[in-house]
Formats: structure tokens, C-alpha cells, sequence
């Protein structure tokens, strides 16, 4: 419609311009006028283009942030279970290396850690709506800015952070798995033939660093809270209140 009016005051001030029956300052005049009209439905144009591409945008930022709420609600849950995880095989593992002897680890005591023996806790990423968002160049239209550092510093700071933490953990866990295997035959069901291996000085060694859990659990620290001020955020920002 806009496009139309500039095409038809355009020519208004063509015919005016080249007009004869007028003197030149009745031509100058209803050019300005002319050209003014021109000029403000162009800007009116421009206007309603912008405000309606802004609405469409914050549409999708809206629908963007509403189902990474939901992702990060199911992560926390998990998380905060890895968390505790970590707590408890570091736990476990502080208890073997203190054991001098294999009388000195006791029965009960083993099997109570026994779990968290053989456990091993990665996290797996939920991060596909995040990467498609980012990857289709709409992270810069979260108005919010401080949302848009948090939510770009969890994805790309704390939870790579995190990863490179529990990485080399996860390494030293599957050595301590391939040691037992390749030393005891019935390790798996007997803490008779496990205790025993627990205290060799190779053993001792890999349960020395799996009880260092530490620097772990204050990873999984920030990135949790890092996801609760999002959520928080999320849901100030639209009203949510069923939380």
C-alpha cells in the first residue's frame, strides 16, 4: 500500500513539475509538499516493516526461551543427581585410600560404597534447541542482555567447563575398572578378592585420584546455578508463576 502512494506522488510531482498552467512558486510549493508526502510514507513504511519483523522475532525469542526453561528444568534434575554422584564416589574413594590393609577395609563398609565403586556419571548435553538457535544467528534478538550472557556463558563456559572436568575423571574411573578386571576373576561379586586388590599401590594410586572429586562438584556448583538464574529469569520475564 505504502509503495503505491510513493509511485502515486511521485507522479503527482513529475506532473506538477512539467506542468504550464502554474507559476514556479506554486511548483515549488506542491513539490515539498509532494516530496514531504513521499518521504513520510516511506518512513511509515519502514515503521510498520520493522515493528512487525521485531514482533515476529520476539515471537520466536519467546518460544525459544519458554522450551529452553522446560530443557533446563529436566537438566537441574539430573544434574543435581550427578552431582551427588561425584559427592558419594568421592566419598568412597577417600575411605579406600585410607585402608592400609585389606583386614583394614571393612566388609560392610564396602558394600555400602559398592555402588559408587563401579558407577560412573557423564553429563549428556541437552543443548540441540540452544545450538539451533544459535546456529540460525537469532541469539543477538534476546533483548535481555543479561539472559543472553548467562544463557551464552552456561552452553559455552560453564558446561564445557564442567565436560573437561569429568572427562579425565571418567578416564581414570575405566582404569580402575580395567585394573580390577585384569587382577581379580570374581571382583564383581566378592568383596573377599576385592579388598585385597584395593590396597595394591597401583590401586591405591587411581583411588587416590578418583577421591580428589572436588573441583568437580564446584563445576556442577556453577553450572547449576548458572541454569537456576535463567530459569528465574525466564520466568520473570513472562509471568510464570507455576513453577
Amino acid at each position: 500500500m505504502a509503495e503505491q502512494e510513493v509511485v502515486k506522488h511521485t507522479k503527482k510531482v513529475f506532473k506538477i513539475w512539467s506542468s504550464k498552467e502554474h507559476g514556479f512558486w506554486y511548483k515549488l510549493r506542491e513539490f515539498f509538499i509532494e516530496i514531504a508526502i513521499i518521504v513520510f510514507a516511506v518512513t511509515l513504511s519502514i515503521w510498520l516493516h520493522d515493528k512487525s519483523e521485531h514482533r515476529h522475532q520476539q515471537k520466536e525469542v519467546k518460544e525459544f526461551l519458554l522450551g529452553l526453561r522446560q530443557d533446563l528444568l529436566s537438566d537441574l534434575s539430573e544434574m543435581e543427581n550427578d552431582r551427588q554422584s561425584y559427592v558419594d564416589q568421592g566419598k568412597t574413594f577417600r575411605y579406600i585410600t585410607r585402608a592400609q590393609t585389606a583386614e583394614s577395609i571393612n566388609a560392610d563398609s564396602l558394600s555400602k560404597y559398592r555402588n559408587w565403586l563401579f558407577n560412573t556419571t557423564r553429563l549428556e548435553q541437552n543443548n540441540g534447541r540452544f545450538e539451533g538457535f544459535k546456529a540460525s544467528g537469532k541469539v543477538g534478538t534476546i533483548e535481555d542482555k543479561i539472559l543472553q550472557n548467562d544463557i551464552m556463558d552456561l552452553y559455552q563456559e560453564n558446561i564445557p567447563s564442567l565436560l573437561s572436568a569429568t572427562d579425565p575423571y571418567l578416564y581414570r574411573k575405566n582404569q580402575f575398572f580395567d585394573y580390577l578386571i585384569k587382577n581379580g576373576r570374581r571382583v564383581l561379586d566378592s568383596t573377599r578378592s576385592l579388598a585385597p586388590i584395593l590396597v595394591t599401590a597401583e590401586a591405591q594410586n587411581i583411588c587416590s585420584y578418583l577421591a580428589t572429586s572436588g573441583e568437580i562438584i564446584t563445576r556442577y556448583d556453577s553450572s547449576i546455578n548458572k541454569m537456576k538464574a535463567i530459569v528465574k529469569r525466564i520466568e520473570e520475564e513472562y509471568d510464570i508463576s507455576d513453577k
